[in-house]
């Protein structure tokens, strides 16, 4: 299966790969606004989970970033290059954007996962389940076990944020400093090898 998905992969273009990433994360929100008109008794019961608390989005989602950027550095810097294996994919993503198409795939993605994930599913099944969905939705990292428990992980912790916060923003600021950042040093590390 993992061979699949990577032969799969090798065979798009960048501008491919790139509108297949962005076509995922508009299929997560039309999702999102799916279940939340299920799920939630009004609009008012899902905007209150957008609270501009400009010192708890700042602090406590960016303290959050910063300990999962500490944290993916010093794993990428001590463990196997092979632990970081996730077939190629976040190295196609990220080598070929321009910064500012990073801040902006960062961006999507943070708003599209964190909606879905924490706005609408652990909001109504709960941290357990909606980290777990989070982590198995992220396909191409079942196939490497530290990747699998490091995004299982993350998910929890994001959602354990977002459980003493009760607030989207906090998660969707510290999802998008993670990826944001973490796509750079990716693109950085890309261009040096080749």
């Amino acid at each position: 299966m993992k061979n699949k998905q990577a032969e799969i992969i090798k065979q798009l273009t960048d501008k491919e790969l790139h509108m297949n990433l962005f076509l995922t994360h508009i299929i997560l929100l039309m999702l999102s606004a799916v279940l939340g008109i299920f799920l939630f008794d009004n609009q008012s019961q899902f905007f209150k989970l957008f609270r501009f608390q400009y010192w708890n989005i700042l602090f406590i989602g960016g303290s959050a970033a910063a300990i999962v950027i500490l944290f993916d550095l010093l794993a990428m810097k001590l463990l196997p290059e092979s632990y970081q294996d996730d077939g190629g994919v976040n190295e196609r993503i990220f080598k070929s954007l321009s910064y500012p198409m990073i801040f902006l795939v960062a961006l999507s993605v943070a708003i599209s996962e964190e909606i879905l994930f924490r706005g609408v599913i652990q909001t109504h099944l709960g941290l357990f389940w909606s980290s777990l969905i989070f982590a198995v939705v992220h396909f191409r990292y079942l196939f490497n076990w530290f990747l699998f428990l490091n995004i299982t992980v993350l998910s929890f912790f994001i959602g354990l944020i977002f459980e003493l916060t009760d607030n989207l923003l906090v998660t969707v600021f510290a999802h998008f400093l993670i990826d944001f950042i973490l796509g750079i040093i990716v693109k950085i590390r890309g261009n040096d090898k080749g």
